[in-house]
């Protein structure tokens, strides 16, 4: 027979239990706004740096290097110094993937495929031979002087496309570890730097007319940005034949995405299985690529929000680029990137070269 006690009981346990609920939804809650915060202060902190390094690149002679080394620099130091930040990581992966893909689609805005198809498809045909030759050397180079194949790959495809957007659109595909992704972009980020600024103090000595000058960086030089920093004293004419050339290598990274998404995967079926996600980023940069060129033109699209959306883009990337420099080990740099910088270097020398004498 039941008596109050046992009521009481009851009651006390059913009272206990509310509580114990109540308290696990409030955990949980409080659990998932710790994580949202943890998250929001990881992609701060990769904006923050990459301020820095934007703010850094504008100093006299850092300017010529630009903010993505600089930026991948701080990052790479601060791991040093500090090491991983542990509780911002879920934020730093969005910002070294997710941001990473988006910089990508938008950087398709600078792509303007009518100009490269109606105007320079001479050219084209030139970038095809000094991305075929950039990669195919340093593959050569890597196998002959053991370097690492993956940081080695990347930086064959960073020296004849178009530098650290190559890599990063390709990296992903290639599966590559993210650490060798920022080793690769960093690298060539400071050595077309160096081959540019070398190109400027050669100029004045070249058996070369300014257009053919004009034709030669942007066949040859790394990025953009450094095509630009070397064609730009020739004049705004080779200047603007410099970065038409540049553009073509840019337009076939798409066919070599693909390519390479390709091969992965027939690697894969004599190697074992090897999953190869389908770059749709890379369909979001052809398709930016083709509203830049013809829509953009048709809706008369004022040129000033163009270079605001150009100056997102880089910063974007920049960014992305933190969130891979902060995984970099300077020891494992000793280690692996000697080689691979050393077989970069030679291959851009003799790409460099024999662009000159295709040239003149």
């Amino acid at each position: 027979m039941e008596g109050p006690n046992a009521s009481f009981s009851a009651s006390s346990v059913s009272a206990v239990s509310s509580a114990s609920a109540a308290a696990r939804i409030t955990e949980g809650k409080d659990a998932r706004a710790q994580a949202v915060r943890r998250f929001a202060l990881g992609v701060a902190f990769t904006l923050v740096i990459a301020a820095l390094g934007t703010g850094l690149a504008r100093l006299p002679g850092l300017n010529r290097v630009g903010p993505l080394a600089c930026a991948i620099a701080i990052a790479v130091a601060y791991r040093q110094w500090a090491g991983y930040p542990e509780r911002l990581r879920s934020g730093i992966q969005f910002s070294a993937k997710r941001l990473l893909r988006f910089a990508i689609v938008l950087y398709g805005l600078k792509l303007n495929i009518a100009i490269i198809l109606h105007d320079g498809l001479g050219l084209l045909m030139r970038d095809v031979a000094t991305i075929a030759f950039s990669i195919g050397l340093m593959v050569l180079l890597a196998k002959w002087w053991k370097a690492d194949t993956s940081l080695s790959l990347l930086l064959g495809v960073g020296t004849g496309v178009c530098g650290a957007s190559a890599i990063a659109a390709v990296s992903p595909i290639l599966r590559a570890k993210e650490e060798d992704t920022a080793i690769a972009a960093g690298i060539i980020a400071l050595a077309g730097t160096v081959f540019a600024i070398a190109y400027t103090l050669v100029r004045p000595w070249l058996p070369l007319t300014a257009m053919q000058y004009g034709v030669w960086s942007g066949v040859s030089i790394h990025e953009v940005a450094q095509v630009a920093l070397a064609a730009a004293p020739a004049g705004s004419q080779p200047l603007a034949v410099a970065l038409l050339a540049k553009l073509g290598r840019v337009l076939l990274l798409i066919p070599l995405a693909f390519g390479m998404m390709l091969w992965m995967k027939w690697r894969g079926g004599h190697e074992g299985p090897v999953k190869v996600e389908f770059p749709w980023f890379l369909v979001g940069f052809l398709v930016m690529s083709l509203v830049g060129s013809y829509l953009v033109p048709l809706w008369h699209v004022p040129a000033t929000w163009m270079q605001d959306v150009s100056t997102f883009s880089s910063f974007l990337l920049t960014t992305a680029m933190v969130g891979l420099g902060l995984n970099v080990s300077l020891k494992d740099v000793r280690k692996k990137a000697v080689r691979p910088f050393l077989a970069m270097v030679a291959t851009s020398a003799l790409l460099s070269g024999l662009t000159l004498l295709f040239v003149w």
